[in-house]
């Protein structure tokens, strides 16, 4: 049974930061591509960032410099920090995983809130 538990979401003020994490299954993390989407409601989902079986990440525009994602191999976890957040960070983040052969997510986590209000 696939397995992505989000931990991690809560309430913070701008200009603070959080780190979510993401267990997966190890037959899942070892060869899939774990990311984040976020989504509020009403918008689309949006991809926050990305990173490879390798290491290597990609993150949207929207977060450079302040979203930073790492993956854990030894746990079977990935990461995101995120830094000098904005309230329009405000929303539900998803934990994904995308088999290396599909153009689609192929698991979502369940969601984690995050608020940046003051």
């Amino acid at each position: 049974q696939v397995q992505l538990v989000e931990s991690g979401g809560g309430l913070v003020q701008p200009g603070g930061s959080l780190r979510l994490s993401c267990a997966a299954s190890r037959h899942i993390f070892s060869i899939y591509t774990m990311g984040w989407y976020r989504q509020a409601p009403g918008k689309q989902r949006e991809m926050v960032a990305r990173i490879t079986t390798a290491g290597s990440p990609n993150n949207a525009d929207s977060v450079k410099g302040r979203f930073t994602i790492a993956r854990d191999n030894d746990k079977n976890t990935v990461y995101l920090q995120m830094s000098s957040l904005k309230p329009e960070d405000t929303d539900v983040y998803y934990c994904t995983a995308r088999h290396p052969f599909a153009t689609d997510i192929t698991y979502w986590g369940q969601g984690t809130q995050v608020t940046v209000s003051s």
